[in-house]
C-alpha cells in the first residue's frame, strides 16, 4: 500500500461515518505561543474541545503534518522522528469511546480496509492514577466483547497503563485517558501483550477527552466529551508492508538513495548518520516551506539546530560540499501530491539550506582551530614523564624526531561544551583525534559518550523548564486579556496594510497576558512617522467602538468578499471571519471581544528585523 493509498483509506473510511474531512493546519500554529510547532493532531483543534462551534460540525478527520523536537537526540533509531504524519478523526461532543473503540477496530480488521491480522492486535488500557481517575472500565469492556465476538482471548490481548494511558499537551488543557492499538511486529506467534515490549508496535490511539488541566495541575470538566484518535502515517505504512522500520518505506527510501549518492556511502553500513540526515532534512523543507527561516532564537533556532546536525553528519560521511539542498528534490518528489508548498517554495528552501550550510561552514573552520589548539598543549616534549599505557607517536617537524604524545585529556563536560559552542559531536571530535593519530579505545568511548549523554540530558530538563515559562499561558488558556491582544492584531495587520501598503502581510504572532508580537513582511525599519501614525489609528478606531461580529461562510466568498487570512486553508471549506466595523475582515479562527471600545490604549514598545524582509513589532494595552 502506498502512502497516499493509506491516506485516502483512512480519510474515506471516517467520511462514510459521517466525518467532513478538513485540511492539515500549518505547522507553524497560527497565534498560539504555547508551542514551536504543531506537535500533534489534536492542537490546531482546541478551541473546538473547548467547546467552540467548529464550521464544518461536530465530526472532523484529516491528516496532520506534526513536528516534535524534544526528542532530537534520540532521531537515528527505529522509532523517533522529527517530521510525521498523524491521521486523526474527531467527535466535538459527539459519539464517545464505543463508537470510537469499534470503528478503530473495523478500519485496522475488515478485508475493505487495511486487513491487518485479527490474532496479532493487542490494546492497552487506562488503569488510573494520580489525577483521581480510576480504571477505563467502560474502553475496557468494549474490547472485551470485541475479542469475545471475534472468538480471542483478552486475557492475553489487554495491558493497563497509567502514565502512558493518558494523553495532553505538557502545557495543559484538554487532556484525558486513552486506549491503544498494538501490532505484532516479530515473525511467529505473538506473545501475550505487555507495555514496554518493542515487538508490540504502537499503531493507533483513541484519546477520551474529558477534562481540562488548567494551570494549578487540577483537572476540571470540559462542555463536552470529546474524542481524538491518532494514527502515525510513517509507523502504520511501514507494518502494511512488512518493513521492519518507517526508514524502509516509500516516504524515507528516495532520500536515503541520493544521501548515498552524495556520499559514495552505503545505508546499511552507515544507518545512524543516514536517519538523521533523511529526517532533519525532511523536517526542515517542511518548516522552510512555511517561509520560516534559520535564526538564534524561538522557532529560527530550532530549524537552524536541524540543518547544522545533519551537516555535521555529512562531515563524518565525508560528504564534502554543500549537500542538503540536494536532497529538496528527493523530499519533494514523495510529497508532491499532497503538500503543494514544496514545490512552490522549492527556490527559497533551496536557497536558505545553501546559505545555512555556508555559515555553519565557518563555524565548523572555527571550531576546528580551536579544537586543534587545544590538542597541541596536550604534546609532551621528550624526557617530561608519562604513562606508559598512554603513549601514543605523531610525527614530529624537526629533523623527524619522534615526540612522546599523552592522548588529551577530555571531559564529558568539555566535549558537551564544545558541542553547544561549535557543534562538534562526540563522534567529530573523536575523528579528528584519530586523524592526529589517536584513537580512543572502545571503554574509553563508551565512558566519554555517557558522560556526554548526562549533560545533554541536564540541558534539555532545563531547557524544557525555561520553555515552559516562556510559553506558558497564550491562546490555549483564552484568557481576557490575551483575547484583547489577539483582536488587536487584526487592527495592527489592517492599519499596517493602510501605513505601509498592501504587500504587508501577517508571518506570524505571540501573545501572552502581557503583550503581544507580530511579525509582517516589510523590506525597511519602520520611521518614527509611521509608528506613531499606526498608534494614532488605532487608538482612534478604539475611540469609536467598532463591534466585532462574525461570520461563517465558504472560503472561496470569504476570499470573495474581502477577507484576508494568512492560514486560510487551515480552517476547510467553510470559515470563520470576523469583522472590525467596515475596518478589517480576517478569516481567523477566534476567539475575539465583541466590541474594541474595551482595549484601551495601544502603544508600540519596539519596532525591529526579525530577519530579511520581515519586522517585528511589540506592542501592550495600557
Amino acid at each position: 500500500m502506498t502512502h497516499q493509498e493509506l491516506r485516502e483509506k483512512y480519510l474515506s473510511f471516517f467520511e462514510a461515518k459521517g466525518h467532513k474531512r478538513i485540511p492539515s493546519a500549518p505547522l507553524i500554529p497560527e497565534n498560539d505561543p504555547t508551542v514551536h510547532f504543531v506537535p500533534a493532531g489534536m492542537h490546531p483543534l482546541i478551541p473546538f474541545l473547548m467547546g467552540e462551534l467548529h464550521p464544518s460540525g461536530k465530526r472532523l478527520v484529516n491528516v496532520q503534518k506534526c513536528i516534535r523536537t524534544r526528542d532530537i537526540e534520540e532521531v537515528g533509531d527505529d522509532s523517533h522522528l522529527t517530521f510525521f504524519e498523524m491521521l486523526g478523526n474527531w467527535s466535538l461532543g459527539d459519539y464517545f469511546k464505543k463508537e470510537a473503540i469499534e470503528w478503530s477496530w473495523e478500519f485496522l480488521t475488515d478485508k475493505k480496509w487495511l486487513n491487518l491480522d485479527k490474532n496479532k492486535i493487542a490494546v492497552s488500557v487506562f488503569g488510573g492514577n494520580q489525577h483521581g481517575v480510576g480504571v477505563d472500565v467502560e474502553s475496557e469492556d468494549v474490547w472485551k466483547g470485541i475479542f469475545k465476538k471475534e472468538n480471542l482471548d483478552f486475557s492475553l490481548k489487554i495491558d493497563y497503563g497509567r502514565d502512558e494511558n493518558w494523553w495532553g499537551l505538557e502545557a495543559g488543557g484538554p487532556c484525558g485517558p486513552d486506549t491503544e492499538m498494538f501490532y505484532w511486529v516479530k515473525g511467529g506467534k505473538p506473545e501475550k501483550f505487555k507495555l514496554g515490549n518493542d515487538n508490540w508496535m504502537e499503531i493507533w490511539n483513541d484519546v477520551f477527552m474529558e477534562t481540562d488541566k488548567k494551570d494549578d495541575g487540577k483537572l476540571y470538566l470540559l462542555k463536552q466529551k470529546n474524542v481524538d484518535t491518532g494514527m502515525g502515517l510513517e509507523r502504520t505504512l511501514a507494518i502494511l508492508n512488512n518493513k521492519k522500520d518507517v526508514y524502509e518505506t516509500e516516504l524515507f527510501v528516495p532520500i536515503i538513495e541520493k544521501i548515498e549518492e552524495l556520499s559514495g556511502k552505503k545505508y546499511k553500513d552507515y544507518q545512524k548518520e543516514f536517519r538523521i540526515i533523511a529526517d532533519h532534512i525532511k523536517a526542515a523543507t517542511f518548516m522552510l516551506a512555511e517561509k520560516l527561516e534559520p535564526s538564534n532564537v524561538s522557532r529560527g533556532y530550532v530549524l537552524r539546530r536541524l540543518i547544522r546536525r545533519a551537516v555535521r553528519y555529512g562531515k563524518l560521511l565525508e560528504i564534502k560540499e554543500s549537500f542538503t539542498h540536494k536532497l529538496v528534490e528527493s523530499v519533494t518528489s514523495i510529497y508532491k501530491d499532497v503538500y503543494f508548498e514544496l514545490k512552490e517554495n522549492k527556490d527559497f528552501i533551496e536557497e536558505q539550506l545553501v546559505r545555512e550550510e555556508e555559515k555553519f561552514e565557518k563555524t565548523l573552520k572555527k571550531g576546528l582551530s580551536i579544537l586543534n589548539k587545544e590538542l597541541k598543549t596536550q604534546i609532551i616534549k621528550p624526557g617530561q614523564p608519562y604513562e606508559l599505557q598512554n603513549i601514543g607517536f605523531i610525527q614530529g617537524q624537526d629533523n623527524k624526531q619522534m615526540w612522546d604524545y599523552r592522548p588529551p585529556r577530555i571531559e564529558s563536560e568539555w566535549l558537551f561544551d564544545f558541542y553547544q559552542t561549535f557543534g562538534f559531536p562526540p563522534e567529530m571530535v573523536f575523528e579528528e583525534l584519530k586523524l592526529k593519530g589517536h584513537v580512543f579505545t572502545s571503554r574509553e568511548r563508551e565512558e566519554l559518550i555517557d558522560g556526554f549523554n548526562q549533560e545533554m540530558k541536564k540541558h534539555q530538563e532545563l531547557s524544557r523548564t525555561a520553555s515552559a515559562g516562556m510559553f506558558k499561558g497564550g491562546m490555549a488558556d483564552n484568557s481576557e486579556m490575551v483575547v484583547k491582544y489577539h483582536t488587536t492584531t487584526h487592527l495592527l495587520h489592517a492599519v499596517l496594510r493602510k501605513v505601509l501598503g498592501q504587500t504587508v502581510e501577517q508571518k506570524g504572532s505571540n501573545l501572552n497576558a502581557e503583550r503581544l508580537r507580530f511579525d509582517f513582511s516589510y523590506g525597511q525599519k519602520m520611521t518614527s512617522e509611521q509608528i506613531k501614525q499606526v498608534e494614532d489609528i488605532i487608538n482612534e478606531k478604539i475611540q469609536e467602538k467598532l463591534d466585532v461580529k462574525m461570520e461563517e461562510m465558504s472560503l472561496e466568498d470569504a476570499k470573495k468578499s474581502g477577507a484576508i487570512g494568512l492560514f486560510a486553508e487551515k480552517y476547510g471549506d467553510k470559515v470563520k471571519v470576523y469583522s472590525i466595523g467596515n475596518f478589517s475582515k480576517e478569516i481567523c479562527g477566534g476567539p475575539h471581544v465583541e466590541n474594541i471600545g474595551i482595549l484601551g490604549y495601544f502603544k508600540i514598545i519596539k519596532e525591529e528585523a526579525v530577519s530579511a524582509g520581515v519586522r517585528r513589532i511589540k506592542a501592550i494595552l495600557e
